[in-house]
Formats: C-alpha cells, structure tokens, sequence
C-alpha cells in the first residue's frame, strides 16, 4: 500500500471542540481540491464531530485511528 500524500498537517491537539474543526475549516482552505489534510486531536467528541462536518461540507474521510488519546484523520478535500 503506497503511503499517502499528505497536503498539509493540523495539529488541533489539545483544543477542545469547536476549535479542531474550526481549524481544519480554515487550513482546507489552502489545499486544492482532491488534496490531503491530516489532522490530529485529542479532543473525544473528534470521532463524532470530524464525521458530520465531513458529511456536512462533502469532504471525505479516507483515514481515521485513534492511538493513545490521539485521534487521527486524513480528510480529502472535495
């Protein structure tokens, strides 16, 4: 599996919600469409949070995990 590539990394790591989605909204906006953006958080409402913003905005969630209270995305920009 060829490893993926990531456009730009957001580090929301201990910022409570909104602001990890508040930040990937914004760090988005920089990356063209069809680009990868990875963003880790600590926050546990994440998980729900990431999955109805990406339905909400039509963005997609290709990668998500959760190691060590880290949650994990990489989103594709539509």
């Amino acid at each position: 599996m060829a490893a993926l590539e990531i456009a730009k990394t957001v580090d929301a790591k201990g910022l409570s919600c909104p602001m990890p989605i508040v930040k990937t909204a914004q760090a988005i906006k920089e990356i063209p469409s069809g680009a990868l953006i990875e963003v880790l958080s600590t926050d546990k409402g994440s998980t729900r949070d990431f999955a109805a913003w990406a339905r909400s905005t039509g963005n997609e969630i290709v990668e998500q995990s959760d190691e060590g209270g880290v949650y994990r995305f990489v989103l594709r920009k539509k």
